[in-house]
């Protein structure tokens, strides 16, 4: 016996647009892994090398400037990284994607933009990542009715990466307490 039963199109549309995001999501998130566990092999190498270096700094030497303003990139961007990985695990349904996600992309997109000349394949990993959470982002809109205040998600994102600055500066003023990180970093 077979029942009538009528699936609204609309109801149809949201079921396999919500199925596609796991899968998405999931791959970001694998991506995000790759990402850390390279940065943070690389975090270890420089701080190494750095250790060593520190016993005979010279402020007006080129190669020891770059040697720890690279080992300052390389920490701010996993620090960055595990903000963004810490926003992605808060995620617990659609609903709370366009709450969450808005303000990673451009702190993703910011970490990509300053690997891209000293770790061309993260950088490259990490455009595809936010496009892909782009995406998702939107989906899940779509999905939820969601409206985007961009402003507020771009304020969202600058306050986050200006504590993320300053946790580095400490994080490393401690690592090397006879250099100024910050001064540094900005020069």
């Amino acid at each position: 016996m077979l029942v009538k039963y009528t699936v609204d199109s609309l109801d149809t549309a949201n079921i396999s647009h919500s199925v596609t995001l796991v899968p998405r999501l999931k791959y970001s998130l694998n991506l995000l892994d790759e990402i850390v566990s390279i940065l943070d092999s690389k975090r270890n190498e420089l701080r190494q090398s750095n250790e060593n270096l520190v016993h005979d700094f010279d402020e007006f030497d080129k190669t020891h400037i770059s040697a720890f303003h690279l080992e300052y990139l390389v920490v701010f961007s996993l620090d960055i990284l595990s903000q963004v990985k810490n926003r992605t695990n808060l995620i617990s349904n659609v609903g709370s994607i366009p709450e969450l996600l808005p303000s990673t992309i451009p702190m993703i997109r910011m970490v990509s933009s300053q690997l891209f000349g000293i770790m061309p394949n993260c950088s490259q990993k990490l455009s595809e990542m936010s496009v892909h959470l782009g995406s998702i982002v939107l989906d899940s809109a779509a999905l939820t009715t969601a409206r985007f205040d961009f402003s507020l998600s771009n304020t969202e994102s600058s306050i986050l990466i200006n504590e993320v600055k300053l946790m580095v500066n400490s994080k490393l003023s401690k690592q090397y307490p006879n250099l100024d990180f910050f001064k540094l970093c900005n020069t």
